[in-house]
């Protein structure tokens, strides 16, 4: 995972051979195509047209979601604060403690 700083750092345009960007590259690809999922799913994919998986010069993988309109970025942000709310919850109401921690397999 990238900082805030190596995200706004320059896409890499032109190769350094010491940099290994294919494995940020497809780190990102992964995490962009299922973001790309769930955009689809909730009828919003129209919404991140420019939604592109991406590198910085320093070989960290980026998803880039482009411009979008400020409807768009509130009804993400509503989205995500409403999965947050359930997950909170669900952590609540989880027996054997409210650490936070999940039990979840991965």
């Amino acid at each position: 995972m990238t900082d805030a700083q190596g995200v706004c750092m320059p896409q890499a345009e032109i190769s350094d051979p010491a940099v290994p960007y294919v494995r940020g590259w497809s780190a990102a690809r992964q995490s962009t195509d299922a973001l790309a999922e769930q955009l689809m799913a909730l009828g919003l994919s129209a919404d991140f047209p420019a939604l592109k998986a991406g590198v910085n010069v320093r070989g960290d993988g980026i998803v880039r979601l482009g411009a979008i309109r400020p409807d768009a970025a509130s009804l993400l942000a509503l989205l995500l604060t409403a999965g947050l709310t359930v997950e909170m919850a669900r952590n609540e109401n989880r027996p054997g403690g409210d650490d936070g921690a999940s039990t979840d397999a991965a």
